[in-house]
């Protein structure tokens, strides 16, 4: 019989943890935007011990290794829509990218010093692709201008250029993104939307003919409009025109053909995602008439291979439950995959075999799997009768256990967006906190995506409402369930999740503290001072502005803060230009004149989210001093204290 190991027993929140701070800082890193050119695969790589610094890698099957392609001192990240994404490409191991601290588009031959290709000027550019028959690389251009708001529009750019601002192609839209052109390289896609619009409400999917110099001829709408969201266009090889829309409620792939759309498979499942970034991919084409396509059901995501004849889709059996960036070649396709148990990693799946090789991890896995808490997707009752959406954590530790009579704290995670999804990778940020004792839950509240076009149509009109309510409501499903302790529930959340943490804080009292991440305390301030991308994003999720004037400050937590009656930390990167650093700041100085405990820790140099190894361990370890103060149990580790106002 085999020996059980006897576990201490300790408060929960007190546990020992082998998920440090220093390890997720010094061993995490993130991975985004894969690229492939013929066999090659390549990615970027953001980097928290480098100050956040991105660099693109290269893997080749010839030496199954991989190595950094960026020169020193660059650091790989378009700024376009303040979120930047599609920063770079490659063609021919030719490799074209964005350099974030001038925002120039640069081009480097292999293993050579990197050349300008852009102006420095105030423009940003982002979404490159490369017509190599006529010398070009069309993108997204972004100009800023003192004095208005930035012109977005079609561009192309010499390849041989130096000092270019680029020619125009097509303008006069908000937003431009997705520029694609076909496989004989005589027509070009892409997509535009205006305000109010984002892109997952409406899109309009748009083709052109291109001459000999690279001018676009009969630029024609083929579809999208109002109430039609339209993701990645995208060429077969015989050169016919695919792209998902959610004309049927959920995002599906199409085709158009001889003038005629032509759905492709009928699902419930969600083939798109919202186009927070710039250079997102579902899908890409093994062959003529077989399409490897990601799609998400419940919150968890296949992968599975499209005959476009048969109209069959057969999933292959992998064990990855979050998938993206999906990129295809001849015979293989890639992709960042992970699962409860594998962090995001660069996949490389063998379209033959149904073998797939892990060429990057965003983490090391130094730590036993007895200390990680597998997720489990939930569904809970929330108000008007509706399900609600979230992903459960329990608190996992192979070494520690509670008395019997003990519930765990529960800390409530509010993602950002509020458009997006949260989904079941690992993420040692969460395991830090279920390996120490606590319970996490993960909502996806009603405006998410993955679950259809009327369920992320929920929040409109009632952001900072309905989102807040089904938080509270999934705390209360666990307690309920006997998950929880009722009198030790934190919310926490960034951005748009922050929001609905001081919305929670300050309209109800179902929590006994919270975290905000650089989160919004004054949507009005937010509807006026904030980026082109999302000046006019709180028309349909609060009201139209200025006309809705009283509506935002009722909604502002700002105007409030007398209503607030528990304890709250605050952490703002102070050149954040999406929420403005003023009103971390207003709300701290509000809530320690009432004289509730209250901590502000701002960040130098981070903008919107914290890219840097010293700030995110500082955000880590003071959120649980914090917890600790206020949910009186002795923290296992020494963690440098923040300074909480009142308490």
């Amino acid at each position: 019989m085999a020996h059980q190991k006897t576990k201490t027993i300790a408060s929960y929140g007190s546990w020992k943890s082998p998920i440090s701070s220093d390890l997720i800082v010094t061993g995490s890193i993130r991975l985004n935007s894969i690229v492939l050119d013929g066999e090659d695969v390549y990615w970027t790589e953001g980097r928290p011990s480098e100050n956040g610094r991105s660099a693109i890698i290269k893997w080749s099957p010839e030496t199954e290794s991989y190595e950094e392609m960026s020169p020193a001192g660059f650091n790989v990240r378009s700024k376009a829509h303040e979120y930047g994404g599609g920063e770079f490409t490659v063609k021919d191991e030719i490799i074209y990218f964005t350099n974030f601290v001038d925002q120039r588009l640069y081009v480097q031959y292999p293993y050579s010093e990197a050349d300008p290709l852009t102006s420095p000027e105030n423009l940003r550019f982002t979404d490159g692709q490369v017509d190599p028959t006529r010398g070009l690389i069309y993108c997204i251009r972004e100009q800023h201008k003192s004095d208005q708001e930035p012109i977005n529009s079609l561009v192309s750019l010499n390849l041989d250029g130096f000092n270019e601002t680029g020619e125009v192609l097509h303008e006069g839209h908000d937003f431009y993104s997705t520029p694609s052109i076909n496989p004989s390289g005589n027509k070009i896609a892409w997509l535009t939307w205006d305000h109010p619009d984002m892109p997952w409400d409406s899109t309009t999917l748009w083709v052109a003919e291109i001459d000999e110099v690279g001018k676009l001829v009969n630029p024609t709408k083929v579809a999208g409009g109002e109430g039609e969201s339209i993701f990645q266009p995208s060429w077969s090889p015989d050169g016919v025109l695919h792209f998902v829309s959610d004309r049927s409620n959920w995002w599906n792939l199409y085709r158009w053909q001889d003038g005629q759309i032509e759905a492709l498979y009928p699902m419930e499942a969600e083939f798109g995602l919202p186009q927070w970034v710039f250079g997102m991919s579902t899908y890409g084409f093994e062959s003529a008439n077989s399409i490897i396509c990601a799609y998400t059901q419940n919150g968890l995501w296949q992968i599975g291979r499209l005959n476009t004849q048969t109209k069959e889709l057969a999933p292959f059996d992998l064990p990855f439950t979050t998938i993206g960036d999906v990129q295809v070649s001849e015979g293989a396709a890639c992709f960042n995959g992970g699962s409860a148990t594998l962090p995001a990693s660069v996949v490389r799946l063998d379209l033959q075999t149904g073998a797939f090789k892990l060429l990057r991890q965003s983490a090391s896995l130094s730590v036993d799997r007895e200390f990680i808490s597998v997720p489990e997707s939930i569904e809970f009752p929330t108000e008007n009768n509706l399900t609600a959406y979230g992903i459960y954590y329990a608190p996992t530790n192979a070494d520690f256990a509670a008395p019997e009579d003990e519930k765990p704290p529960l800390l409530v995670l509010s993602h950002g967006g509020p458009t997006g999804a949260t989904d079941t990778r690992l993420d040692l940020r969460i395991q830090y906190w279920t390996s120490r004792g606590f319970a996490v839950v993960d909502v996806n509240y009603g405006g998410s995506t993955g679950y259809g076009r009327s369920y992320r149509q929920r929040l409109n009109g009632v952001w900072g409402i309905l989102d807040v309510q089904d938080c509270i409501n999934a705390a209360k499903y666990l307690v309920d369930q006997g998950l929880a302790d009722e009198n030790k529930l934190a919310i926490k959340g960034g951005s748009a999740g922050g929001y609905t943490t001081l919305s929670a804080l300050t309209f109800f009292d179902t929590f006994t503290a919270g975290a905000s991440h650089y989160g919004i305390s004054d949507v009005e301030a937010l509807a006026k001072e904030t980026h082109k991308f999302e000046s006019r994003y709180l028309d349909r999720l609060i009201a139209p502005y200025p006309e809705g004037k009283a509506i935002y400050e009722e909604r502002s937590p700002i105007h409030h803060v007398d209503k607030i009656n528990c304890p709250v930390i605050l952490f703002q990167g102070l050149e954040d230009k999406v929420v403005p650093p003023n009103q971390a700041e207003m709300l701290f100085g509000a809530v320690k004149a009432k004289g509730l405990p209250v901590a502000y820790v701002p960040f130098e140099g981070e903008g919107h989210g914290f890219r840097q190894a010293p700030n995110i361990k500082r955000a880590l370890d003071g959120e649980l001093f914090f917890y600790g103060k206020v949910f009186g149990f002795e923290l296992a580790d020494s963690v440098e204290p923040v300074q909480i106002e009142n308490l």
